[in-house]
């Protein structure tokens, strides 16, 4: 039997690879990224470049500009509001603070969180 030969050069596999992994990875902290963004705020109000600063310390965003269009999502959502807040240093900063609703939500989202956690690990423990 003749062992068939690829379309690809090795050099584009490996790219190829490469490239579903990244992909990956990045869909994996975006579908963490609002969990994150309503623990963040839950623990109080909070200023969008605090948000900023506390996820790119811990690589959780790439992009700023992911930050923005997930915020209004979640004030659309009734899940957490803001206030404005005048400023001695520039224009007047955006406070956010979590509603009832987004406590409730992110109670539900911990929960699903968790069992996730037991499930990856009971899945990847096995040899």
């Amino acid at each position: 039997m003749r062992k068939r030969k690829s379309n690809f050069p090795k050099a584009r596999k490996k790219n190829h690879l490469t490239m579903n992994v990244a992909n990956t990875q990045i869909q994996m902290r975006k579908g963490l990224l609002e969990f994150c963004v309503l623990h963040i705020i839950s623990r109080g109000e909070v200023y969008t470049s605090d948000l900023i600063d506390e996820l790119t310390q811990v690589q959780m965003i790439v992009v700023e500009g992911t930050l923005y269009p997930l915020l209004n999502r979640l004030k659309s959502a009734s899940l957490v509001q803001y206030r404005w807040v005048e400023s001695e240093s520039g224009p007047p900063r955006k406070y956010y603070s979590i509603t009832e609703e987004g406590k409730e939500f992110l109670g539900t989202l911990s929960e699903t969180w968790t069992s996730l956690v037991n499930s990856t690990q009971e899945i990847t423990s096995k040899n």
